[in-house]
């Protein structure tokens, strides 16, 4: 199973997007009353397996408005030769963001991330579920709380300019802040009926 994270600084500007009503800050982030914002979604549906090239070991599936989505499974998924045209699958979906800011203690900007994967072992009812996430650190650079503005450093020294949704978070953000932006996407599936030959 593959799918294409979202670049963390579009995530970013979209966290600048949502209603104040969404942001809410965890117990450790209110107590040092930096500002912060998490957001959770998740999906749970029905498939219907269109098509499985074993060879690619894609597998087409068929969602229940009738959209075709082509899942690539790895070579971890031992169980791929189970599966058939017209059995269905259970999927849930799950992304998750989450937007901190810390005091910082001397770190630059950068990126990382991190993927497992876990599967049903040969033999057992095929399953499988992957998990990615991406961190991107930023540092405030800039605060303009009569424009209601700040300047946030991102890897590779590119500065950016945002409006606060909430001014209020200007004032308990300082320069030099450390920005952390982690967005995960999470896909299980799980073999729900046989078709009987």
């Amino acid at each position: 199973m593959k799918f294409k994270l979202l670049p963390l600084t579009a995530v970013f500007c979209l966290a600048l997007l949502l209603p104040l009503a969404a942001q809410a800050g965890d117990e450790e982030a209110a107590a040092s009353d930096k500002p912060s914002f998490s957001a959770s979604q998740t999906v749970q549906l029905t498939a219907m397996v269109e098509v499985i090239n074993h060879e690619t070991r894609q597998v087409v599936l068929r969602g229940p408005q009738g959209k075709l989505r082509t899942i690539t499974l790895s070579e971890n998924a031992q169980n791929l030769d189970q599966v058939q045209v017209g059995d269905t699958v259970n999927i849930e979906y799950v992304q998750h963001m989450s937007i901190e800011v810390f005091t910082n203690d001397g770190m630059e900007p950068g990126v990382g991330s991190i993927a497992a994967e876990a599967n049903a072992a040969k033999g057992e009812t095929p399953a499988g579920m992957i998990m990615e996430s991406r961190v991107v650190t930023a540092t405030v650079e800039e605060i303009n709380i009569e424009a209601n503005t700040f300047k946030l450093k991102w890897p590779g020294d590119e500065i950016k300019e945002y409006v606060a949704q909430d001014p209020e978070n200007l004032k308990k953000a300082e320069v030099g802040d450390l920005v952390v932006a982690t967005y995960t996407e999470a896909l299980a599936m799980s073999l729900n009926e046989v078709t009987a030959e």
